[in-house]
């Protein structure tokens, strides 16, 4: 009986769990919605990376990340970085002593949207469901880290 509760038990917590893969929203790859760049996947982890620094019209890219524990920057780091966060960790601690800063973190996604929305040289990341009309997004990735074209998303919600 109590071997029988234990396996019950356990299959209740792996029920529990967080969101299955199916579940996770689309990561949003986005800029502000005037910017007329459209970087690709790996223009954009060229930008994480700080190997490139310029938008196509000479401004300086200002890449920004949300906290290192977040789920979509784990995402990001994964899945269009390449990367894994001790990679990446080691990757920063690398680039700091050539005077490469990471980019910048901000705390929340709300403060993600501000800015991006705000800063006319800004790439960051969000949910991409729902949308919103102060950004524009230029790369979508799947929880399974398929990389989708903005143009070949699925409707929010469907």
């Amino acid at each position: 009986m109590r071997r029988w509760l234990s396996l019950l038990a356990a299959m209740l917590l792996v029920a529990a769990s967080p969101r299955s893969l199916a579940e996770e929203p689309l990561l949003a790859v986005v800029v502000a919605a005037a910017r007329g760049d459209q970087p690709g996947a790996d223009e954009i982890a060229q930008i994480f990376k700080r190997r490139k620094l310029f938008w196509s019209d000479g401004t300086r890219i200002q890449p920004v990340n949300l906290p290192a524990d977040h789920p979509l920057r784990q995402r990001l780091t994964r899945q269009v970085l390449h990367q894994s966060a001790e990679a990446q960790q080691e990757y920063w601690n690398e680039q700091y002593f050539h005077g490469v800063l990471p980019p910048h973190v901000l705390a929340s996604e709300e403060a993600m949207l501000r800015f991006v929305a705000d800063t006319s040289a800004a790439i960051g990341y969000l949910p991409a469901c729902p949308p919103d009309p102060r950004v524009r997004v230029v790369l979508l990735v799947t929880a399974e880290g398929r990389l989708l074209k903005p143009e070949t998303a699925p409707a929010c919600g469907g």
